[in-house]
């Protein structure tokens, strides 16, 4: 191409005049918006309503509770300003997950074709499209070549449109296939996709499904605790004066309403999110942390995944023979050499410095012939190529026609070792060409077998001279002159069969999908451990129906080869249309629709294509199968988590209702139990900090040797429901045992509830405790957690202890009190013991 693109200086200019290629955000999230969001909650409403009460109460009644109402805004402030740093967090982390997924794209300058920023890219830079590129700014077509572009982002229409010289192509569509280059004149909000951006900025982001049950549970507990706290009331006002019965009914309400769980939720997945990216993970969507865990299917690509992606040329087959690296005559194999680089789509590009790009078969061919002194960039500047007819998945092969002045028009042709078989007529032996015979092609396809079985991915070549009037279309692709085969090595990654062990303790099947030879896959699968009782290629599945495919999986094929994205997108619905949670691995333009309809898509961040990483949930910055193992064991903790917080924030709070309930219905006391002010002191130093802390816990030492959890699983399931009734209904008998203990053997009441109430922040303890034994994970496994309960344990002591008790109307504690407190926490701690062994003993999902 002649047109150099622009220089760096003009680029910088225009930069400066024409402002980044971006679409701006005109609806920012603003951090006061966040802060208010946090207080629709209708938890953080009753509590709100319940002060306004209260201090109507103590305003024309004249008493001196107004730091009961004081506390209770303390408790409602905090509750918004945990809320608030936490979802002010999650949105500076997508924020910045976002930058980091910052796409880059291929522009001509200086005479170079360089790798730049999408919002660097100007008017008058030159785009170089190929397969797969997302289109990053409105350009016109200076040059096109079989370029086809979807532009249903724009239109709607899911059908490619094939685009020629002179075209117009938009922001944000994609090459589906071909490659051209093309001349921007739009950018940012100036383009298309621009001037329909505030349609966009419309569109409301679904809620994950955790935070979906998290706002049922919580309009649940509005309702439950509504009624419960006005039955109380009314029972109170046969007992106790109108003042009173109010005062009651509001600490039931404080007492049951959990208002740490939503700041807990968002730090968990916020935190999750943060994990992963360390593992090589980033997260686009948040939803994924959550569905991971479920996974029990993974189907992976072979290439790059499984593999290195560190190919070399290790064996050739040419003039009838095999030969090995180290024996090569150079003059033998020239014509092989030269369909190598010049049928090769690989470039040199500048990304902060001179690198080769592509497709990493079309990197291994290139080095091989540069290692015998065929430079493509040399043998490019010679043969000027006419056009090339891309490849596909069906015919599985890529052409090109390329002329010099020595040579004019002449076809290469790579591909599939079958797919070229069948398309050449002769074969070119020590510099002759001959009539290619059965035989012969028997020989080839023999030969290929057996570099297959030795792990290797076999390409063939072929080619012929062209007539001056071809059209420039597959028909090219007949009556070729086979030249020979290359045997490319792609060893497994390190790490893969350690991954693939723990799939299989995990109750997670890996089945290995891909474009490969049989042969090859099936050994590569044997390396890294994946059992396969057959291997079946895309032929054999689309000669058998969907029940028979899934028969197959489950019959024990976990190797599929030659497989089409179409090959691959069935298997994946046929997964799902038997209730499995699968992840699917794809980097092309074609795995788009499969990621997209994956349950977790994952999109390989180095050698993926943009359009695969758009249509992911998770992209691999490493392209690593490890990875994923990695992600699946991080979304199983994340869950883990919450189900612990949960369990943690609803037993209590069950044995502070129940406590009020019913000492207000069966206990001729004064005043009520425990005071509302005692319990939001309770609530601050329970519900905050440990329970935020429960929520970066590690995950149990086995937590990858259980079997995946359904899809559908709540997060408050059966056993759950089980643990949080049984175990608060032992903490309330217990709590009342302490009580009445406490008044038997010191006859005064205000030390009974001072111990009662220090009881509900040591018994929160115990329950920490029995959660970290079943969980199988030590005190010093998690510090925050530990230092949280240090922090609230010091601070119930300086309530004791010091004239603030007053304010909270309790007195000191003394020996009798805290041994009947000890004696209370051991009880407690082994019946819960007992308890959850036998809940998770005969509870069934």
């Amino acid at each position: 191409m002649e047109n150099k693109g622009l220089s760096s200086e003009e680029a910088q200019r225009s930069l400066l005049k024409y402002g980044e290629n971006i679409l701006v955000r005109e609806k920012q999230v603003s951090p006061f918006k966040i802060f208010f969001e946090q207080f629709k909650s209708p938890l953080l409403i009753l509590l709100m309503v319940s002060a306004l009460i209260l201090a109507a109460v103590n305003y024309f009644g004249k008493s001196e509770g107004f730091l009961d109402v004081i506390l209770i805004v303390v408790i409602v402030i905090v509750s918004g300003v945990s809320g608030f740093i936490q979802d002010y967090k999650a949105e500076k982390s997508i924020e910045a997950l976002k930058k980091m997924s910052n796409p880059k794209t291929k522009v001509l300058r200086d005479g170079v074709v360089s790798l730049i920023f999408t919002k660097n890219v100007v008017p008058g830079d030159l785009l170089v499209l190929e397969e797969g590129d997302i289109v990053p700014a409105d350009a016109k077509l200076i040059e096109a070549n079989y370029l086809q572009i979807d532009e249903s982002s724009l239109t709607g229409e899911s059908m490619a449109v094939n685009k020629k010289i002179g075209n117009e192509i938009y922001m944000n569509t994609y090459a589906v296939s071909g490659n051209g280059y093309a001349e921007v004149y739009r950018t940012g909000m100036k383009t298309r996709m621009g001037q329909i951006a505030h349609q966009i900025e419309n569109i409301v982001e679904e809620k994950t499904p955790f935070y979906v049950q998290m706002d049922k549970l919580s309009n649940k507990l509005f309702w439950i605790v509504l009624f419960v706290a006005i039955m109380t009331s009314l029972f109170g006002l046969i007992k106790y004066s109108l003042t009173n019965s109010i005062l009651i009914a509001i600490a039931l309400a404080v007492a049951a309403i959990p208002e740490g769980l939503p700041a807990v939720l968002v730090l968990s997945l916020a935190v999750g999110s943060k994990v992963m990216l360390k593992q090589n993970a980033l997260v686009r969507k948040l939803s994924v942390i959550e569905s991971i865990g479920s996974v029990n299917y993974i189907c992976t690509d072979k290439t790059g995944t499984i593999t290195k992606n560190e190919m070399s040329v290790a064996k050739i087959y040419s003039n009838r023979k095999e030969v090995e690296i180290k024996d090569i005559v150079k003059s033998e194999i020239e014509e092989l050499c030269l369909c190598g680089v010049l049928d090769n789509n690989s470039k040199e590009i500048y990304d902060e410095k001179l690198k080769v790009v592509g497709d990493e078969t079309d990197i291994a061919i290139r080095n091989f012939g540069m290692s015998l002194g065929f430079d493509k960039k040399k043998y490019d500047l010679k043969y000027k190529r006419i056009f090339e007819v891309p490849f596909d998945a069906n015919r599985k092969m890529v052409s090109v026609v390329v002329s010099s002045k020595d040579r004019k028009n002449v076809v290469y042709t790579k591909g599939a070792p079958e797919s070229i078989v069948n398309v050449c007529s002769h074969i070119l032996i020590d510099g002759k060409v001959v009539a290619l015979t059965s035989l012969e092609k028997k020989k080839i396809l023999e030969t290929n077998t057996r570099f297959a079985s030795l792990g290797l991915r076999v390409i063939g070549f072929a080619y012929r001279p062209a007539g001056s009037e071809e059209k420039n279309d597959s028909s090219i692709e007949k009556n070729l002159i086979f030249i020979g085969l290359e045997g490319i090595i792609d060893p497994p990654r390190e790490g893969v069969s350690g991954a693939i062990v723990k799939c299989k303790t995990a109750g997670i099947t890996v089945l290995m999908l891909t474009g490969d030879n049989p042969l090859t896959a099936k050994v590569i699968a044997k390396q890294v451990g994946i059992e396969s009782s057959s291997v079946l290629t895309g032929v054999e599945i689309e000669k058998i129906n969907d029940k028979k495919l899934y028969s197959k999986i489950v019959g024990g094929c976990r190797v599929f080869a030659r497989l089409t994205p179409e090959h691959k997108l069935r298997i994946m619905t046929v997964l799902q249309g038997n209730e499995n949670i699968v992840a699917m691995t794809g980097d092309g333009v074609n795995d788009a629709l499969a990621l997209k309809k994956a349950d977790v898509g994952v999109a390989m961040g180095i050698r993926g294509t943009d359009v695969a990483k758009q249509a992911s949930d998770l992209i691999l910055l490493d392209d690593n199968f490890v990875t994923i193992v990695s992600a699946v064991k991080e979304g199983r903790r994340v869950f883990n988590n919450i189900q612990k917080f949960t369990n943690y924030l609803l037993t209590s709070n069950f044995a502070e209702v129940a406590i009020i309930f019913l000492a207000t219905l069966f206990l001729a006391l004064k005043e009520p139990i425990l005071l509302p002010i005692q319990l939001l002191w309770i609530n601050l130093l329970t519900d905050g900090f440990p329970a935020l802390a429960l929520g970066v816990d590690p995950a149990r030492p086995k937590i990858m040797e259980e079997s995946p959890r359904k899809k559908s699983a709540a997060i408050l399931d059966k056993k759950l429901y089980w643990l949080t009734g049984v175990i608060g209904a032992k903490k309330t008998i217990i709590l009342f045992a302490t009580f009445f203990v406490s008044l038997y053997f010191t006859k005064d009441s205000g030390i009974a509830r001072t111990t009662l109430f220090t009881g509900f922040i040591l018994y929160e303890f115990v329950r920490v405790a029995v959660i970290r034994k079943q969980e199988n994970l030590g005190w010093f496994s998690n510090m925050f957690l530990f230092w949280a309960l240090i922090i609230s344990l010091i601070l119930q002591l300086v309530v004791i202890y010091t004239p603030i008790g007053k304010l909270f109307g309790i007195v000191p504690l003394h020996f009798t009190s805290w041994a009947i407190l000890i004696s209370g926490v051991l009880i407690g701690y082994f019946l819960a013991i007992w308890i959850t062994k036998i809940i998770i003993k005969r509870v069934k999902e």
